[in-house]
């Protein structure tokens, strides 16, 4: 973990400020810095469409009654990519849009989902109220029967506090 930190917060601004001054060197200063806020802007609104499209996928999955894995993956390496374009940099900017672009972020999806699969339990229920889950490590759940006992109430007229269908308030023997 420590390694991976000591890159994202030492090598990588390193590797953006000599990839910056070898472009400024070719191109120029201010073309340069023009080049970086453009491909800042364009990375905001790849993020906002981008972002949008995977919320209204998320809500049709919900809206279907299915658990929306594949689409939560996806919004958040968008979230990743959007947080990667407004860097200022171009490496950071190039992973960035490889992670807003549809068919470069399924199979970075793919990647990430084969890593970490071992490492994910998905718990879901089609049933009814009395269905329960137990988890049993990741990737393994079981089923477990619970009763549900079903209970009318009404109201027999004024006064009436209402109560399931023949009880008469009483509590029973040893309780």
């Amino acid at each position: 973990m420590f390694a991976l930190l000591a890159v994202l917060f030492l090598v990588v601004p390193i590797v953006e400020l000599y990839v910056i001054v070898q472009v400024a060197q070719g191109f120029g200063i201010l073309p340069t810095l023009a080049l970086l806020v453009l491909v800042s802007v364009v990375g905001a609104s790849l993020l906002r469409s981008q972002g949008l499209g995977v919320l209204r996928r998320v809500n049709e999955a919900l809206a279907a009654g299915r658990m929306p894995g594949r689409e939560l993956v996806d919004g958040v390496l968008v979230v990743i990519g959007g947080a990667l374009m407004l860097t200022p940099g171009f490496v950071t900017d190039a992973v960035g849009l490889a992670l807003l672009l549809p068919p470069t972020r399924a199979l970075v999806r793919l990647a990430l989902v084969r890593r970490w699969r071992h490492r994910i339990t998905v718990v879901s229920s089609t049933g009814g109220v009395g269905d329960r889950w137990e988890r049993h490590g990741p990737g393994h759940a079981r089923r477990v029967d619970v009763e549900v006992v079903d209970v009318e109430v009404v109201e027999d007229g004024p006064g009436d506090e209402g109560g399931p269908v023949g009880w008469d308030g009483a509590l029973p023997p040893g309780s």
